[in-house]
């Protein structure tokens, strides 16, 4: 016979089985019963944030480097419609995600009582899952169906709204087991197929993207590369799936494209979509390939069979992981043609080239900074960013070479990076952790840096500042000249607000200064802030404002 416990000792319990190791939250009364049913799981680390969009990208972050549901909890309201933010993030860039939120007592439902929200309607098209829990004895059920709803198929967020009263309740009710990840395998057949088609081709490419991904599809898709000489392309946001200096590694999909790639992609008669949705960005706007029917041939695969088909219609769609397919095929035997020799060398050489760090106005720098740190960071140091024009030079500059080491939202999602550095850092206590920001983009969640000081995560923050937004200002120049308005920015002192929370702050104008400055930083023993006062008039790598106006 089950003890009795009341709803919050019940579902801290549940969080335990199925193997939460951490907490993100901003605490509300509205779910006090969980706190205090997690007092008794002192494993389980709780770290309090500033603001529960902080909170829930946090959450996020830590599902895309641990393969497991990064736990967020908020009260109800305005704590859910701030956490909504992370729970878009989660859902496009297919993150396993679980977020609880207090809920108001059940007899006051759907009378608009204090803070109420219908949560299940409000979250329904955002999270893969969303469902309202009236009584603790179903929640051993409703939380192992929201991990297996989270981590199977194409990971996402689940949403459980929690009412207050039903947490308070008392119920003796036997626990549920730890849910475990369900394999989708490749098949010998589709293996064969595939390689039938790729022995066929004359300008192939892989694509790959998505999650779930680990260390073993990271090797796997290196050895498959090596065996078949084929050009390898990450997907948006996705560049650490393969080793940058590996020879086959041909750059990304992004924003900001090389146009040789871009042309190269259209030229290529076969692409294998491995793991990736085929996304706007990705996809450059779904023209480098043309839905329903690419002008190339398509293997698509993917962990979900709903994502086959959903755009583009494949010659050969394969309802498998990543990893299943890849060590499928590298079980087969091929010899590749020796013409494609040529084809992913030509497409290397792009890469070498279009990576090199080109001159932007003014004296600070940024590709000279990110090629400081692709000299003196470790191979696992972990990079994160928000959204903005910054964007530009470090996912062009930066060579990855390891995984997990890119946290980067593939939703464009302002503000990410600073909670998703400080979630790394807490996951990787022993790894170096960067975040890169835009000024506007800190300022969206710069508060958490405070949370980043209360639980030791020393990470070094660099913020890109000139004092506007800078990727909606851009668009202005282009499609409205000489008409700015809305896009500037007054913003504070950021050394000064840093070292107001105890973090070490440092500004440069120079980017010469960088490397003694970083080193500093590097070593004081705390987090770190370093702004970088950039000219206003830098815009993308190789471009300039008055280009842009011009």
């Amino acid at each position: 016979m089950a003890n009795e416990r009341h709803g919050g000792r019940v579902l801290a319990d549940q969080l335990n089985i199925h193997g939460c190791k951490r907490v993100f939250l901003v605490p509300g009364e509205s779910f006090l019963p969980v706190l205090d049913g997690l007092y008794d799981h002192p494993h389980i680390d709780i770290v309090s944030c500033r603001q529960e969009g902080g909170a829930a990208m946090m959450a996020e972050a830590h599902g895309k480097i641990s393969a497991s549901p990064g736990v967020c909890m908020v009260t109800r309201g305005p704590g859910a419609t701030n956490a909504s933010a992370g729970v878009h993030i989660a859902r496009q860039d297919s993150t396993p995600m679980l977020l609880l939120v207090g809920q108001v007592p059940r007899e006051y439902r759907g009378r608009e009582a204090f803070q109420e929200v219908d949560l299940v309607s409000m979250f329904g098209a955002l999270a893969k899952w969303a469902t309202d829990v009236d009584t603790p004895a179903r929640l051993p059920e409703v939380i192992g169906r929201a991990y297996h709803t989270a981590i199977n198929g194409r990971p996402g967020p689940v949403v459980v709204s929690l009412p207050e009263d039903m947490l308070y309740e008392t119920v003796a009710v036997p626990d549920a087991t730890a849910v475990q990840p369900s394999p989708v395998t490749c098949s010998n057949e589709d293996a064969e197929t595939a390689l039938a088609m790729l022995s066929e081709a004359q300008r192939p490419l892989v694509v790959a993207g998505g999650t779930p991904w680990g260390d073993d599809a990271y090797h796997a898709l290196a050895t498959f590369s090596e065996r078949c000489g084929v050009p390898v392309l990450s997907s948006f946001r996705r560049q650490d799936y393969l080793h940058n200096e590996h020879e086959n590694y041909a750059g990304c999909l992004s924003v900001a494209i090389d146009p040789r790639l871009s042309a190269r992609v259209q030229q290529a008669d076969l692409i294998i979509a491995l793991g990736t949705r085929l996304s706007e960005i990705t996809t450059g706007g779904y023209t480098l390939l043309n839905p329903p029917v690419a002008q190339q041939k398509l293997i698509h695969v993917h962990v979900d069979p709903a994502e086959l088909g959903k755009v583009y219609t494949p010659a050969l769609a394969i309802n498998a992981s990543a990893v299943s397919f890849l060590d499928a095929i590298n079980q087969l035997t091929f010899t590749p043609p020796s013409d494609w020799q040529a084809w992913t060398q030509e497409a290397r050489k792009e890469y070498l080239t279009y990576r090199k760090p080109l001159p932007m106005p003014g004296k600070c720098q940024i590709g000279d900074i990110v090629e400081h740190l692709n000299r003196t960071l470790t191979d696992d140091a972990i990079v994160a960013n928000g959204a903005g024009n910054y964007t530009a030079w470090v996912h062009r500059h930066t060579r990855f070479r390891g995984f997990p080491t890119q946290l980067a939202p593939t939703s464009g999602s302002m503000g990410y990076g600073l909670p998703a550095a400080i979630a790394a850092k807490l996951h990787y206590p022993h790894r170096q952790v960067i975040c890169w920001a835009g000024d506007g983009c800190y300022l969206m969640h710069g508060q958490e840096l405070a949370t980043a000081v209360q639980y030791g995560a020393s990470i070094i923050v660099l913020v890109v500042n000139n004092n506007m937004y800078g990727t909606i200002r851009m668009h202005q120049e282009r499609n409205f000249p000489d008409r700015v308005i809305g896009t500037e920015l007054r913003n504070p002192d950021f050394v000064a607000l840093a070292r107001s929370y105890g973090a070490f702050g440092a500004c440069l104008t120079d980017s010469s200064d960088f490397a003694a400055v970083f080193d500093e930083a590097s070593q004081c023993g705390k987090p770190a802030l370093i702004e970088l006062q950039v000219d206003p008039d830098a815009c993308t790598p190789g471009k300039a404002l008055h280009e842009i106006r011009g």
